[in-house]
């Protein structure tokens, strides 16, 4: 809420990062409707996914428009040979782009259907884990449920020994990763904390309440 007058008064770009969070609400707008231009990914992992790699640019601004075809084709001009800027092969192909129609029409019941997965898993472990929380005015789009837990590693193996998968996602903050390590030696002791201690369940919105129970007694 504060970025958007913040960059407009500044003279800033402001950039939305959707990946995971297509489908998501803030004060009842939809999450990839902020800022200049918004990106969201199109992953099989993410809340609306293909059967491969994809993603999708937004944005307002007429100018950005006509940039970001071009650069997603090679940097096209006006003829198909003529090349403006230095681009990339970035269309999304047909294959996905006829994927992704068909799920788009099912993505608001699968966003319930995720949520109340959600209002599930906060019942049954209110209390036992350090769980993921939703700002009033918010939705969520699901795409992790991800708890906090000082006893992260010996967790994990308790599911894995019942046959339950789980992840850790983000092994690593941002300044840990060797090829921006370079840029600040300013250690990020929260983020760094948080990646001992996360732990993403799993989570669909085609989760059954016996599979929900299943996880939720082994934890």
């Amino acid at each position: 809420r504060r970025l958007q007058p913040f960059c407009r008064d500044n003279g800033l770009w402001l950039v939305e990062d959707g990946a995971q969070g297509f489908g998501g609400t803030m004060d009842g707008r939809r999450a990839c409707s902020f800022g200049d231009i918004a990106t969201t990914s199109f992953f099989p992992a993410k809340p609306l996914g293909c059967y491969g790699d994809g993603g999708a640019i937004f944005t307002n601004d007429d100018a950005f428009d006509a940039t970001l075809r071009s650069l997603r084709q090679h940097g096209k001009g006006a003829d198909k040979y003529e090349n403006r800027l230095v681009g990339l092969n970035s269309r999304l192909d047909a294959m996905q782009a006829a994927v992704l129609q068909v799920k788009l029409r099912h993505l608001d019941d699968e966003l319930r259907a995720v949520r109340q997965v959600a209002h599930k898993y906060d019942s049954l472990l209110l209390h036992k884990l350090e769980l993921p929380s939703v700002p009033a005015g918010f939705t969520s789009a699901w795409a992790q449920y991800t708890v906090q837990t000082d006893h992260r590693d010996e967790v994990r193996k308790r599911l894995s020994d019942c046959g339950i998968p789980s992840m850790v996602y983000y092994p690593l903050t941002m300044s840990q990763q060797p090829a921006l390590a370079h840029l600040t030696d300013r250690p990020c002791r929260v983020a760094q904390r948080l990646t001992q201690r996360v732990l993403s369940l799993p989570m669909h919105p085609y989760l059954s309440d016996d599979e929900i129970n299943q996880i939720t007694e082994c934890l």
